[in-house]
């Protein structure tokens, strides 16, 4: 494995109770290497779709989660936590046995497009470089500033007073903490998550994420190659163009090729005959492009 060390992607269904962080280090001795990283955090409450970069494909992190998130919600109506989740301290109650399936429905669905959010205090979010969470636990007030995050779509899933799930279609930066705090108080009587399961992070889906124990399972038995998607799977939405054989030779020494034509996009994907991730390509002067990142193949 020193030798010629794994690198591709490995869609890890993250269980309940601990970080993203926490998830790397456990696939850094599963595999026996230090160069892990993932991308598109989870709160230690959540479980589920977490990409894993394992080898060059850290190199790729930034171009891997582009695409929309979709989350399975639960949540209690009734009472507000500190932490807008069930690992904090009710700070409010209220009686929300007045709540309709159909008022929920028609509160939820105002949230649905661009909407100003605020992020929970108690997240990774830093201030002065220091997280929120921190200060927020050393008894300091700190308010995080209000931004626009995207949500394409909320699903009522369930609606069992005073609990509801809900599936949340959004973008990049929504916190789903934040949205069922601000469903509960646009509904009067509060509300705070207690389940949250992270179903799809781009391409990447919860029908085909593994466990830790069943990544543990494939590299015991030999077969991590059966559970580590390649390096062009993580970029499989950017275009892409094949190289001949004097162009990869060209692009893995540094130097530029010409660009085809019709005018290129602002980042591509440069695969070999056999598919494989040779580099990523931006465009140059002169109608060429010039590799940002070469990867062995």
């Amino acid at each position: 494995m020193t030798n010629n060390p794994p690198a591709g992607i490995l869609n890890i269904n993250k269980p309940a109770g601990l970080t993203s962080h926490d998830v790397v280090q456990r696939v850094r001795r599963i595999l026996g290497m230090k160069k892990v990283g993932h991308t598109g955090t989870l709160d230690p409450l959540a479980t589920g779709v977490l990409p894993v970069a394992v080898g060059q494909a850290t190199r790729l992190i930034e171009y891997l989660t582009p695409g929309e998130k979709v989350y399975r919600a639960t949540f209690v109506l009734g009472a507000e936590t500190d932490t807008f989740d069930r690992e904090g301290k009710i700070i409010a109650t209220a009686d929300p046995s007045a709540i309709t399936r159909a008022t929920l429905q028609q509160t939820i669905s105002q949230f649905i497009g661009d909407i100003q959010q605020v992020p929970p205090v108690f997240s990774a979010l830093k201030k002065d470089g220091v997280p929120l969470y921190r200060l927020a636990r050393q008894g300091k007030a700190v308010t995080a500033p209000p931004r626009t995050v995207h949500i394409s779509a909320i699903d009522l899933l369930v609606f069992e007073p005073p609990q509801a799930v809900i599936s949340v279609t959004c973008g990049a930066g929504t916190y789903i903490r934040s949205l069922v705090h601000d469903i509960g108080q646009s509904l009067g009587v509060g509300a705070h998550l207690t389940e949250l399961e992270r179903v799809a992070n781009g391409q990447w889906r919860i029908e085909t994420a593994i466990t830790l124990d069943e990544l543990a399972d494939a590299v015991a038995a030999g077969r991590l190659a059966d559970v580590l998607q390649p390096l062009a799977a993580a970029v499989s939405h950017l275009p892409a163009i094949r190289l001949s054989p004097a162009q990869k030779r060209a692009v893995t020494t540094g130097r530029r090729i010409a660009a085809p034509t019709p005018s290129p996009a602002p980042v591509i994907a440069a695969l070999d005959e056999h598919g494989k991730l040779v580099a990523i390509l931006v465009p140059a002067d002169e109608n060429q492009l010039k590799p940002r990142k070469v990867f062995q193949t």
